[in-house]
């Protein structure tokens, strides 16, 4: 039986709370205080009917290669995938206009949980991720994300171009995030249509194709004298930039 161990206690709250995955056992470090929020995630397991057990602080480090894990892990099923299919019927929508996240082979966890963090706290529709050479949703991402993972949809599929393209014919319109010849700055494009925003990997950008591919190409403004912004940071101000442009529409 694959198992994810769920290390965190944003991470095991999210999942009990987003019940999307099952959940086989919540383990406690001996002699960690039961309180506050560790208590809330307690009673939200027992609720569930998920077994709550203690362990060895040893023992736990061990299982997680020295992970933090603050007093607190869940053995549970593997992150709950969607189908691209789910995203595509999403396009269908026109109020509000579907937003999408759509990321081409970034491989840094850090960097993935916290587009991943800030997709979900702007109310992102779905996210699309490439399934090989590119950091997925591992323990260590939903931890990141404090948990934050498990209340999305994502799609993991094995050519980001051919998904990109079943989006577009499904309504999208595509966004790229870079500086390029023809790219408009990011506050002067007009984003409050269906929507999906593509951020390229760390020091590769995007690919030709998948840049090829968008729609348009957006970009931020720097005045220092380093000229690239890290793809999570990117991302993020990107986010809100649509969030802010549908907020300033939606109050006319």
């Amino acid at each position: 039986m694959m198992i994810d161990l769920l290390y965190g206690r944003n991470a095991v709250r999210e999942a009990l709370r987003a019940g999307r995955r099952r959940i086989y056992a919540v383990y406690l470090a001996e002699g960690v205080k039961v309180r506050d929020a560790l208590a809330d995630i307690v009673e939200m397991a027992e609720r569930a009917g998920v077994p709550v057990r203690t362990a060895p602080r040893e023992q736990m480090d061990k299982r997680l290669a020295g992970a933090k894990h603050h007093g607190i892990l869940a053995e549970a099923s593997p992150y709950p995938y969607v189908p691209l299919h789910e995203l595509q019927e999403l396009c269908a929508r026109r109020e509000p206009p579907p937003l999408m996240l759509l990321l081409d082979h970034l491989q840094d966890p850090q960097n993935v949980a916290t587009l991943l963090r800030t997709a979900e706290a702007l109310g992102v529709d779905g996210v699309v991720m490439p399934a090989h050479r590119a950091a997925g949703v591992t323990p260590a991402v939903v931890n990141a994300s404090a948990g934050a993972v498990e209340h999305l949809r994502i799609a993991q599929e094995t050519n980001l171009v051919r998904a990109m393209q079943a989006l577009q014919e499904a309504g999208l319109w595509l966004a790229g995030v870079e500086l390029a010849p023809g790219a408009k700055l990011y506050v002067e494009a007009d984003l409050t249509g269906p929507l999906g925003l593509v951020v390229g990997s760390e020091g590769e950008g995007m690919s030709r194709l998948v840049r090829e591919t968008c729609d348009f190409l957006i970009y931020l403004p720097m005045a220092g004298k380093v000229n690239s912004l890290n793809a999570a940071v990117a991302g993020s101000v990107a986010l809100y930039e649509v969030w802010r442009q549908r907020a300033q529409a939606a109050r006319g």
